[in-house]
């Protein structure tokens, strides 16, 4: 079989670099103000693009992907803040699940995070991706990896008493801005799908880094994290199975 198409949402400029500096017979192509770049990388066809900050960015982004660039797998690398007290900046989560925590319709009778007549609210990650997340992530140098999940909101979680409380009630590990909208995506139209995020901050704790000193490392996690997943993507093309 021909190998699948495999689309790479980042975040930063600096991410998308670790793919293009590598990216072999690239073509550019514009699309609803975002740049998708489709190539050849580490033995793979790939489409990496910025998807921009936010749930419509993010989601509008991912159904291109799978709409015009017919991705079969995607693959979210990009930045969150922690919320576990042990996370710290430079550590990496991988999402196990994702949830929206800003979706509130609790005047419906519904728990926060849960969407009106759809009986998903965690979307779950790939678990073929997700063995492959841990393998690469396995080769980081000097930062740890979590597996859990990942909450989203179109909110900057700076509070304290607010990371707090979003870790406590969905017994999240990190959030973000992007991901979630992503993952619920990628469940509609049954496509695999992992988030992996580098930690820039810990909102629950205090701990930062500053952006000079911080984009170095995710881009570092970012190239160490491609490298090793994309070609267990390609040997293994054939284990992954399709919803109908």
């Amino acid at each position: 079989m021909s190998q699948p198409l495999i689309g790479i949402i980042v975040a930063m400029q600096e991410e998308l670099e670790v793919v293009l500096q590598s990216l072999q017979q690239p073509q550019a192509h514009q699309r609803a103000g975002m740049t998708f770049y489709q190539g050849i990388y580490a033995g793979s066809p790939v489409v990496a693009v910025i998807c921009g900050v936010g749930k419509v960015n993010a989601a509008l982004c991912t159904q291109i992907l799978i709409s015009e660039f017919h991705t079969q797998r995607i693959i979210n690398i990009g930045v969150a803040g922690g919320l576990h007290p042990e996370i710290q900046p430079g550590d990496v989560v991988i999402a196990d699940t994702l949830m929206q925590h800003d979706m509130d319709l609790r005047p419906l009778g519904l728990a926060r995070g849960h969407f009106y007549r759809m009986d998903t609210h965690a979307f779950p990650s790939d678990p073929m991706l997700l063995q492959w997340a841990r393998q690469a992530c396995a080769d980081l140098k000097n930062h740890r990896f979590f597996v859990g999940r990942i909450v989203t909101g179109d909110q900057f979680i700076a509070s304290p008493e607010l990371a707090q409380e979003l870790h406590q009630h969905f017994d999240a590990l990190a959030c973000e801005m992007e991901s979630a909208s992503i993952a619920q995506v990628c469940f509609l139209n049954h496509i695999p799908f992992i988030c992996i995020r580098s930690i820039s901050d810990n909102a629950n704790t205090g701990a930062h880094m500053d952006f000079a000193q911080f984009t170095p490392i995710a881009a570092a996690n970012a190239t160490t994290l491609l490298q090793n997943m994309i070609p267990l993507c390609q040997i293994n093309a054939d284990t992954i199975e399709f919803k109908a």
